[in-house]
């Protein structure tokens, strides 16, 4: 039986933008600037959207409640109450402790210490200030 559905080739995608929903976009690009020295990249005029550089992809900032919030079905935000959210930020650092340290006196909130991982990454976990999980790595070399 010969098959009449022709498969597509398609060029590879290109990740865009990782977009938190926050409480607060200025807060949060103000943290996150002291935080990981990261620039702002832009500032929309509403102050309702926020992209910061971060290397090959933008790390992007919008509040919980908008349009296309409501649209997609809503954004749960992590509460003491409520388990953590689905996502998940890796920063690559240069040095775990110190930017442990550094996290901690911004106000992130500890999870783990920093660890050595049997794959060869040395990790540390912390919450933001809108208690969104941030895992501070080093290069993991193959």
């Amino acid at each position: 039986m010969t098959s009449t559905h022709e498969s597509t080739v398609i060029s590879p995608a290109k990740l865009g933008y990782v977009i938190m929903y926050v409480p607060d976009v200025e807060k949060t690009i103000a943290w996150y600037s002291k935080a990981f020295g990261l620039s702002v990249r832009r500032l929309d005029n509403s102050h309702r959207w926020a992209e910061m550089e971060t290397g090959s992809t933008t790390l992007a900032f919008t509040p919980l409640e908008q349009h296309e919030t409501a649209i997609t079905g809503g954004v749960e935000h992590p509460a003491e109450q409520n388990p953590r959210g689905n996502i998940e930020i890796n920063f690559i650092v240069p040095d775990i402790e110190a930017a442990f340290k550094h996290v901690l006196q911004l106000g992130a909130k500890a999870v783990t210490k920093p660890e050595e991982k049997p794959w060869g990454q040395k990790v540390a976990y912390v919450e933001d200030l809108n208690g969104n999980v941030i895992r501070l790595g080093s290069e993991v070399w193959q």
